[in-house]
């Protein structure tokens, strides 16, 4: 262990350099006395010299923090899942591929599919029939070879037949497909613009309409996920305490820790209208722009909003230190002394630091020497 008396001096000794005094005065130079939290000079001392001591000036707003997960926006996005049970026999879509409306994705092989377009064939030719048929009937009606009732007859039938062929093309053509399709399989087909950023599913897989239990999501996952993904949601879960700071139109500052300090622009769109029971928090939709594609869907992100100071206290960052794993300063009680103080450190901005506890707006910080303070502290400790 070093000699406390020893540390004193090189902590002097740094502590007046710079000054082009004579070496006699540092030997001549009254010694700091720690009193308690307190290191006190002598009141002529001329170490209080290269001290730096600043007024800690009242916020008027405080940046807030919020942490949030990134996530597709659902006003551009469609997950595809099969309307008909069956065998993958070909797949074209790709991750990352970008497809326009109709595209084709893959291909099932489906008995539902195959008896859908039967009905359909059945249905056209029915009514194929039932026009012939009625044609004949009106022919002999007008030479009066058949009775009324024969032509309202056939008529009728007319009627059904082209309502079930409506009925039968119009249950295909909500699939996308026609009756009159070349390919036999179901062709699974992309029903927006946008870029495939997930895929489920491969030649040879059976899948069932059932898989979209809107339910369950987390279970059974979409074939196909299509989306825009310059555009981004974020979700914030805010607690109770803080939901008075966040209000539709309010733009945040979003930063992802693996994208470094870079800011993106979000803005809030929606406010949950009750609290989760168990957390106690509610839920904040933001949007926010992805046109770089740098953000990526489940990232998580730190938002910064401006909030209500209250009361706080700001100083510049190098007046704050790092002991452990607690931050202190130094503050000017009078001349020549200088107390320290635990103090909880809360946001950055313009190279000031935000003092959530331990600190209030007028107090005297020592912005400059406060390391220097510290060493003579604890020397006297014997650390």
């Amino acid at each position: 262990m070093k000699h406390p008396n020893l540390i004193l001096n090189i902590a002097l000794a740094a502590l007046l350099a710079g000054c082009k005094s004579d070496p006699k005065v540092v030997e001549a130079a009254p010694e700091p006395q720690v009193q308690g939290n307190a290191v006190v000079f002598a009141a002529d001392s001329p170490q209080v010299a290269s001290l730096v001591v600043e007024a800690a000036t009242a916020a008027t707003k405080a940046p807030v923090s919020f942490n949030g997960r990134v996530a597709w926006d659902d006003n551009v996005t469609v997950r595809v899942f099969t309307p008909f049970a069956g065998r993958v026999t070909r797949v074209v879509g790709e991750t990352g591929q970008s497809v326009t409306r109709g595209a084709a994705l893959a291909w099932v092989a489906s008995p539902d599919f195959s008896q859908a377009q039967a009905e359909a064939r059945k249905a056209a030719s029915d009514e194929i029939l039932a026009q012939r048929t009625l044609d004949r009937v009106k022919d002999l009606f007008t030479h009066g070879a058949a009775p009324k009732k024969d032509l309202e007859s056939a008529e009728a039938d007319m009627q059904k037949a082209q309502t079930e062929r409506r009925r039968a093309e119009s249950r295909l053509a909500f699939y996308g497909a026609a009756a009159d399709a070349a390919e036999p399989a179901f062709e699974l087909k992309a029903p927006i613009d946008g870029m495939i950023v997930e895929k489920n599913l491969s030649p040879g897989q059976e899948v069932r309409p059932d898989q979209m239990l809107a339910s369950a999501p987390q279970l059974f996952a979409p074939l196909f996920t299509i989306t825009d993904p310059s555009r981004l949601w974020v979700w914030i879960d805010v607690e109770e305490g803080r939901l008075g700071i966040l209000k539709p139109g309010q733009h945040l500052q979003a930063r992802a820790r693996s994208l470094g300090a870079e800011p993106f622009e979000a803005v809030v769109e929606n406010v949950s209208e009750y609290l989760d029971p168990v957390t106690r928090t509610a839920r904040v939709r933001a949007s926010i722009d992805n046109s770089r594609h740098l953000l990526k869907a489940e990232m998580l992100v730190t938002l910064t909003a401006e909030g209500p100071a209250r009361g706080l206290a700001q100083v510049v960052e190098r007046a704050v230190f790092l002991k452990g794993e607690k931050h202190y300063l130094y503050l000017q009680e009078e001349k020549g002394r200088f107390t320290r103080r635990e103090v909880t450190p809360g946001q950055q901005a313009g190279g000031r630091v935000y003092i959530m506890e331990g600190l209030k707006p007028g107090e005297n910080v020592v912005v400059e020497g406060g390391l220097l303070l510290e060493q003579l502290f604890q020397a006297s400790k014997g650390t």
